[in-house]
């Protein structure tokens, strides 16, 4: 109970500056309902948490806000979406992530290369890129067998590639595709390295964009477990040994595709088969929303602004090259699936 009590108490002041920015740009939405709340609680959040509010106390709730509110939040979207909703990526769509994924693995690893990075780190930095950023990263560490520096290294690199992608997307999106659902939710959720990212960049556009590019940045999550097999095999090691290492973390709880991921899809059927009400599902949508946008605020909070001017010019590189790499092949595969 003690420790429930400490756990709450380290995450409250977070998340009430996170809150307190959430309902301020939901606020301010009334007056640029064109511009909407998404972009308002990042922008907000960036700028209170790189002038005034970045000191430590506050770091668990930035942390919790993003993470766990998220999760919950997509976890009821999926009260909102129907089987035939998420059909509407077909075939060639999950053929776009199979090929963007691996257009990505291949030019993080040859880049890499060129670069002068070591091996694992090469790995991490395609996994991070390729399926789910920090997540992708940590669940291909050990496989590989990659210290705890590289891991630390990879996961600043890949979310600051992250962040600038974040805002970059939706212009291009706009450009290319003229906001086009589809299109503009394929670039963005076959791209973007956290599913934080993919929110808020699809938040940044409209809400059919937001939720469709969640759709197609799950299903890239769900193929995290065959990217960590390959990477095993990379590293010659054989179906044995990292089966062993899968049951390892499973009883370690170190489960490879994330709970939300999950509950999404239970919640997905249990619409669709009409067990959740059109009532319930609307509520579970309102609900998901205001979650969203504290996640979204707490995102913002945690950008920092200091970290992506002081990376090495090499890392640089290698983030920008990965980036452009992952734009040209999307762009490319949409053009010729989509």
């Amino acid at each position: 109970m003690t420790s429930v009590v400490k756990n709450i108490k380290s995450i409250l002041p977070g998340f009430i500056v996170a809150l307190i920015v959430a309902l301020s740009s939901m606020f301010l939405a009334k007056f640029v309902p064109a511009l909407g709340a998404a972009p308002i609680a990042i922008f907000l959040g960036m700028f209170v948490g790189n002038i005034f509010l970045n000191q430590k106390v506050f770091q668990r709730g930035y942390k919790f806000s993003e993470s766990d509110l998220l999760s919950y939040s997509i976890v009821l979207l999926g009260a909102t979406l129907s089987i035939s909703t998420i059909s509407e990526i077909g075939l060639n769509g999950v053929m776009f992530i199979v090929l963007q994924m691996t257009a990505t693995i291949i030019g993080a690893l040859y880049i890499g290369k060129k670069l002068g990075f070591a091996q694992n780190f090469r790995f991490l930095m395609a996994s991070g890129n390729a399926v789910c950023g920090s997540s992708a990263i940590a669940a291909t560490a050990p496989v590989i067998d990659a210290d705890d520096n590289d891991k630390g290294i990879a996961i600043t690199i890949v979310n600051v590639t992250g962040i600038v992608l974040m805002f970059l997307l939706p212009l291009l999106g706009d450009i290319l595709y003229k906001n086009d659902t589809l299109h503009t939710s394929a670039i963005i959720g076959g791209i973007l390295q956290s599913m934080g990212q993919v929110v808020a960049s699809g938040a940044m556009v409209n809400e059919g964009v937001k939720d469709l590019s969640t759709i197609f940045k799950i299903v890239r999550i769900i193929f995290l477990v065959v990217v960590v097999f390959v990477f095993g095999h990379l590293k010659n090691k054989t179906n044995k040994e990292i089966a062993v290492e899968e049951v390892e973390d499973v009883k370690n709880r170190k489960i490879k595709v994330p709970w939300y991921v999950i509950g999404f899809f239970i919640m997905c059927g249990l619409f669709s088969v009409n067990i959740i009400s059109s009532d319930l599902s609307a509520l579970c949508k309102e609900v998901s929303k205001v979650l969203e946008i504290i996640a979204l605020a707490a995102i913002g909070l945690r950008v920092n602004i200091r970290e992506l001017i002081k990376q090495g010019k090499n890392a640089t590189l290698y983030a920008m090259f990965v980036g452009l790499v992952q734009i040209v092949s999307a762009v490319v595969l949409i053009g010729i699936l989509l």
